[in-house]
């Protein structure tokens, strides 16, 4: 483990990303925290993060995590009007974590060179509360420099890192495999527990019971008990689905490979934002088979 401190930033103070700044600092790091909402921004620097403005310290960064929804938010942070990377100094690194598409990574990659800024391709998984613990899994690849200049900030916020390589791009590749089967996951767990109920068999003890058996997943019991509890508050959104599974579909075209698995769970993740669910928790997949099902879930009344 490193014991190097940096001045780092985290962009985007959401589920995930105010886990790895609250992680980051205590691993002894200076931490400027960014978000859209100035409540986020507010609480974390009560918590300990740094009280200037972002702009101020800029030019003084060691890294930056970029943790937002997508391909266009990631390049807007770094390239739009008021993007991070011209302001760097050159050396700093860019940890790049939301799941993009691999030649996104790339292009971000050059452009990030052009001004002297590594890049790591460092897309995240574990959910928030191993992100609030530093226990992220990260998928990383790019050059040499860039895991060096990282490594401090990768030690105070993960578990696990995986170095998949010098090419940025291999991480996010790695990262939508496993998207097609977390979300695939659940979907699966949600048809499985509302098949269930057709035939007698009660949420509860669905979770019970295949929870112990070979058809259990990590997505069926983390996610399945928030159909129990009739819980859906959002740890991680119905509307990151379309997003996700819409990349690996993309993917899946350009390299002319049929993902039929893929392309039916995506369709009922769209289905579940078309019925008004888009910013529930992603159990909420489970409410589209109910619909069609007459079933009445936990919490919901018939």
């Amino acid at each position: 483990m490193s014991k190097e401190t940096l001045n780092a930033a985290v962009i985007g103070l959401g589920s995930m990303g105010y886990g790895m700044a609250a992680s980051a600092l205590r691993g002894g790091h200076k931490v400027w925290g960014v978000d859209i909402d100035a409540d986020r921004i507010a609480r974390f620097q009560a918590e300990g993060g740094q009280p200037t403005a972002l702009a101020e310290a800029a030019d003084t960064l060691d890294a930056v995590a970029v943790v937002v929804l997508n391909a266009a938010q990631t390049e807007s942070v770094l390239f739009g009007e008021a993007g991070i990377v011209p302001r760097l100094r050159s050396g700093a690194v860019v940890l790049a974590c939301a799941t993009v598409p691999p030649e996104f990574a790339r292009d971000m990659a050059t452009r990030c060179e052009a001004h002297g800024v590594l890049y790591l391709d460092a897309p995240i998984s574990g959910g928030a509360t191993k992100a609030a613990n530093g226990q992220l899994s990260i998928m990383a690849s790019g050059a040499p420099a860039a895991f060096d200049a990282a490594r401090p900030l990768l030690d105070s916020i993960a578990e696990t890192v995986f170095e998949l390589g010098t090419e940025p791009g291999a991480g996010s590749a790695m990262k939508a495999v496993n998207q097609l089967l977390a979300g695939v996951h659940i979907a699966t767990m949600a048809e499985a527990l509302t098949f269930g109920m057709t035939q007698g068999v009660t949420p509860d003890k669905f979770v019970e019971v295949i929870s112990k058996c070979a058809g259990t997943s990590w997505m069926l019991e983390n996610r399945a008990p928030h159909i129990v509890d009739g819980d859906y508050t959002p740890r991680s959104s119905v509307n990151i689905w379309p997003k996700d599974l819409g990349i690996v579909l993309d993917i899946a075209k350009s390299a002319q490979f049929s993902a039929p698995i893929t392309a039916a769970a995506l369709q009922q993740f769209l289905a579940a934002a078309g019925m008004g669910h888009g910013h529930e928790d992603d159990a909420a997949v489970a409410k589209v088979y109910a619909r069609n099902a007459g079933l009445t879930l936990p919490g919901e009344t018939a």
